[in-house]
């Protein structure tokens, strides 16, 4: 946690000042001396040893040297010079050659100074020589911090044409911790450091900069990343506990008319245990006296929207309103056509409020909000409009809610004086460790069980070749009576990326399949809502056998005849994109396909999503695979949250410290809720820094 002196920005650093600060604040997000020492090198390179230049071997990938440097010279044509000096040590001599840059060093090396020169040895011309190494004079303020292994830190492009390479960084980070000395507080209680052998925040500090051995580097690494994970997991919990105290809830008490009619005579299927489960989990928050923050995950077709109806009836059987927010217009619209016709029976008032509904329509909600004579409202962005007035809002359920900014979520949150109970729904399944760090606050329930009778949609990889196959095989399918996605990335032709793009797909697909054969849709965001409206309801209704579209179509549209996925150049889909795609079809008895076409170039991650798409359904095994290849920041719209911009810390590798960390805040926090005990003097004063820093959004989901 920053102190008074880490608070220092960064100008004030040695070597930095307005012009490198503003440099460091634009690209890196180094603002402050705090900021630059949590920018951690990605890799080290052993620097403990001086070898001779007559032991240079073609198995040295890197070799330091220590010498003289003398005969420099530029030589070749003009348009391919280059700087040559020759490197001399007691046991022999190399060639050193740099090709850009060299202008500023023909002046720079003085024959009678002792070099360290470091770099990469490679043959030309039968002999050894080193491209573009760094020359250094021994350094004292290095040897002074016991250096051996030297970090090399990221630097953008932009960062090193202004002289702010790996090298000077590591100048920077040495003359900041010369000077940090004394000034880098404590923030675990002495008793954790113990207990679990760390070593001190400072150590840690000058280890991970600056390692002296490699024993002492992987200790500040567990330091830093303990450090890192639990203070996470000690604040998540700590509002969780908060919440739970001081928020008081709804209490709904009971399970009356709507949902006993419902389930009894208009339910025409019955319930998976885990939807049962579900519904006994939130049924249990709901009767309690505190407010309910629970995230409902769930694979495609497993039931969600059942599960959230069936919450929202427990509401209005306690004489409350609810309200079922979604991400697009397409997604509510689906959900608002089917829980109308699912509440039809029972006469319940339902309305849709979205960006395109017309203002007397939009006028006759509001009034109807405020009378209560409105019980159910689906929407989009739309209800968080500040004129939009619940009478009693009871309950609040936000679909594929990481699509949502958490200051968005946060305004249904004050919808009510008393706040209204909170289900979060997504549709993309959370790695464990994930959903442990970025919902910790929150409780859990997921539904792990399809309902009886769906088939395993099965998944073809095919390249551009079998082409006439594809179209071989949509034939067969629509003769059955199926009908067809075809999914597209981009809309219209990039020059910069080689696409197929949708509205060249929509004439070939055309000319394959004609009119009056033939009926096609095509949808896309770029549409009047009027029209895309239309065309979606063409396809629903069976008027076309094939719909062109782009990922519009990602989230949410169910029409259990289609059963063929075509996703046009897969390898550019992230793999929670594809399997949200291929979730699209399969949701009825028949035998669902999902083909995904690519080009015969693969990059080695592409291949490895394909493949993975091929080899499983199961959404969990694809997120864990998704977390792997892409990183925690762009899963599940993380990045808004602030909670991952972890500094060190990997979800994946870390796991066990992550468990550890996430059991040990939950015991302290058993024992000494307000962290009050002076043991605990250290945790509390970095907890208010850090929530100080962040706004809480915990109660909020």
């Amino acid at each position: 946690m920053p102190s008074g002196f880490l608070d220092t920005p960064i100008e004030y650093l040695k070597g930095v000042g307005p012009k490198r600060a503003a440099l460091l604040k634009s690209e890196i997000n180094v603002f402050t001396f705090n900021d630059l020492l949590h920018y951690f090198p990605f890799r080290y390179i052993d620097k403990s040893k001086i070898h001779r230049v007559a032991d240079i071997n073609p198995e040295l990938s890197y070799v330091q040297l220590k010498g003289c440097i003398s005969k420099l010279k530029v030589v070749g044509k003009p348009r391919a010079k280059r700087l040559t000096a020759i490197f001399s040590d007691e046991s022999g001599s190399i060639e050193l050659v740099w090709f850009k840059g060299f202008k500023w060093l023909e002046g720079k090396f003085k024959p009678d100074v002792e070099y360290i020169v470091f770099g990469k040895p490679a043959i030309f011309n039968n002999k050894y020589n080193i491209a573009h190494p760094e020359v250094d004079v021994p350094d004292k303020d290095v040897q002074a911090l016991g250096m051996t292994l030297q970090g090399h830190y990221s630097c953008t492009e932009n960062l090193r044409s202004r002289g702010l390479s790996s090298r000077n960084i590591s100048k920077l980070m040495t003359a900041l911790l010369l000077k940090a000395s004394k000034n880098i507080p404590e923030t675990l209680s002495p008793w954790i450091i113990d207990k679990l052998g760390l070593i001190s925040r400072e150590e840690a500090f000058q280890n991970i900069h600056f390692p002296k051995n490699n024993e002492l580097l992987r200790r500040a690494q567990a330091r830093l990343k303990f450090e890192e994970l639990f203070f996470i997991q000690l604040r998540l919990l700590k509002q969780r506990l908060g919440r739970i105290a001081e928020v008081q809830g709804h209490v709904f008490e009971k399970v009356g008319p709507y949902v006993n009619e419902f389930y009894k005579q208009h339910l025409s299927f019955e319930l998976t245990e885990a939807q049962k489960k579900v519904i006994r989990e939130i049924r249990t928050d709901l009767g309690s006296r505190r407010q309910m923050n629970r995230l409902l995950q769930g694979d495609v077709g497993s039931g969600k929207t059942l599960v959230a109806l069936m919450s929202m009836l427990i509401a209005l059987d306690n004489d409350f309103q609810a309200c079922m927010m979604a991400p697009t217009e397409i997604l509510a619209r689906q959900h608002f056509t089917t829980i109308s016709r699912m509440t039809e029976p029972m006469g319940v008032r339902v309305d849709l409020l979205t960006g395109s509904t017309k203002a007397a329509k939009r006028k006759d909600i509001h009034e109807e909000l405020e009378s209560g004579k409105l019980q159910l409202l689906v929407g989009t962005h739309a209800l968080l409009e500040e004129n939009v007035k619940f009478k009693n809002l009871g309950l609040v359920v936000i679909d594929e809610q990481h699509r949502f900014g958490v200051a968005q979520r946060a305004r249904l949150y004050y919808k009510n004086i008393i706040p209204p109970h909170i289900l979060v729904m997504t549709a993309t399944p959370i790695p464990r460790t994930l959903a442990m760090t970025l919902y910790g606050d929150l409780d859990f329930s997921v539904i792990d069980e399809l309902p009886p009778g769906r088939k395993p949609v099965k998944t073809f990889h095919f390249f551009e070749s079998r082409r006439l196959r594809l179209f071989g095989f949509m034939e067969e399918q629509i003769k059955l009576g199926r009908q067809i996605y075809i999914v597209y990335p981009l809309i219209h032709e990039s020059e910069k990326l080689d696409l197929k793009d949708l509205m060249d797909g929509f004439e070939s697909i055309t000319r394959a399949f004609p009119l009056p054969q033939y009926a096609i849709s095509m949808v896309h965001g770029k549409l009047k809502q009027e029209v895309k409206e239309f065309e979606m309801q063409r396809f629903i209704k069976g008027e076309t056998q094939i719909m062109v579209a782009t990922t519009v179509i990602e989230v949410g549209v169910d029409i259990p005849n289609a059963s063929v996925m075509v996703i046009e150049n897969a390898e550019r889909f992230g793999l929670s994109q594809l399997h949200q795609l291929r979730g699209r079809v399969g949701r009825a008895s028949d035998q669902s396909y999902c083909i995904l076409m690519s080009g015969n170039k693969l990059s080695e991650e592409a291949r490895v999503r394909l493949k993975t798409m091929l080899d499983t359904t199961d959404g969990f095994m694809i997120a864990e695979t998704d977390l792997r290849l892409r990183g925690p920041g762009d899963l599940a719209g993380t990045q808004q949250s602030g909670i991952l911009d972890l500094k060190i810390a990997n979800l994946l590798r870390d796991e066990k410290i992550l468990k550890y960390a996430r059991d040990l805040a939950t015991d302290i926090l058993k024992d000494d809720p307000g962290l009050e005990l002076p043991e605990n003097k250290n945790l509390n004063q970095t907890l208010r820094l850090i929530n100080k820093n962040q706004p809480d959004w915990g109660s909020i989901g």
